[in-house]
């Protein structure tokens, strides 16, 4: 398959490129895209093997990144502020380790720079409930699901990603199989012996295990002037459980950019 990109741009102005989670797409972030669009020109990604983008043969970070830029070149986009939540954060993270002259800024949303351990296996197991055989309708995909996901909430982010096929019946729009034999690679965390030095944000569900405090050794050694806010009563889906709240911050960093460079502070700041 070719390896484009399906992007959505809204506004006007400096370029704002939005990167989703894993089994997401870049309506996700629809709820930043709107926020922002009045001040900036925003891009919100299909990642490669998501959403409406081609799949990648081998679906890596690395891989992923190579996606992302070579759109930027074709889009004459020279630099960008970058925002990216989970897997959508591991990439910009790496792109912004590859090549850090095209990034403006980065906000990284509750993913941090380390080696996960594998924990979608639930996940793929209902992912492929309703793949091996024929489902007849949405409520009958929810319910093969739900045998393997007790949230309700997660079985209907991935069933944003379920369309019709041209059967009458139902397909994933992610590539299922791609990213299973990718997982592990996309679990890694980033080669050593790089730096970005530009003013970096991330930002921390309180009740999320994905960003902890011992990580920011490794985040301080990749990214040395990175803040962090908390953001308190939110899980992993930060920006879906309290979206003013988390656009509010988003939008507040990248507008202290144009008035003064952010520098080292303390790491540790609790949004309410």
């Amino acid at each position: 398959m070719t390896t484009e990109l399906h992007v959505k741009r809204v506004g006007e102005g400096v370029a704002v490129i939005l990167l989703h989670g894993l089994f997401g797409s870049g309506s996700n972030l629809g709820v930043v895209a709107r926020a922002l669009q009045a001040q900036y020109a925003v891009y919100s990604v299909d990642l490669p093997s998501h959403g409406r983008s081609a799949w990648l043969a081998d679906p890596t970070v690395p891989g992923m990144v190579a996606r992302v830029l070579c759109w930027m070149d074709a889009q004459g986009i020279a630099q960008a502020h970058f925002l990216g939540h989970s897997l959508g954060g591991k990439v910009a993270m790496e792109l912004a380790l590859q090549q850090p002259e095209r990034l403006l800024s980065l906000v990284v949303a509750d993913i941090a720079p380390v080696r996960y351990a594998g924990s979608h296996d639930a996940v793929f197991a209902a992912l492929d409930a309703v793949a091996t055989s024929p489902c007849h309708s949405r409520q009958e995909a929810a319910m093969r699901m739900s045998a393997f996901l007790e949230e309700d909430s997660v079985i209907q982010f991935l069933l944003s990603s379920l369309e019709r096929d041209k059967e009458g019946g139902y397909r994933w729009r992610f590539d299922v199989a791609g990213l299973r034999a990718g997982y592990a690679s996309l679990l890694d965390a980033p080669a050593p012996g790089r730096r970005y030095e530009g003013p970096v944000l991330f930002i921390k569900g309180s009740e999320s295990d994905y960003l902890q405090r011992r990580y920011w050794p490794a985040i301080r050694t990749l990214f040395p002037v990175a803040t962090v806010k908390v953001m308190d009563g939110c899980g992993h889906w930060l920006h879906a459980q309290k979206p003013a709240l988390f656009t509010s911050i988003v939008s507040r960093f990248l507008a202290s950019l144009e008035h003064s460079k952010l520098g080292a502070t303390d790491n540790s700041e609790e949004e309410r």
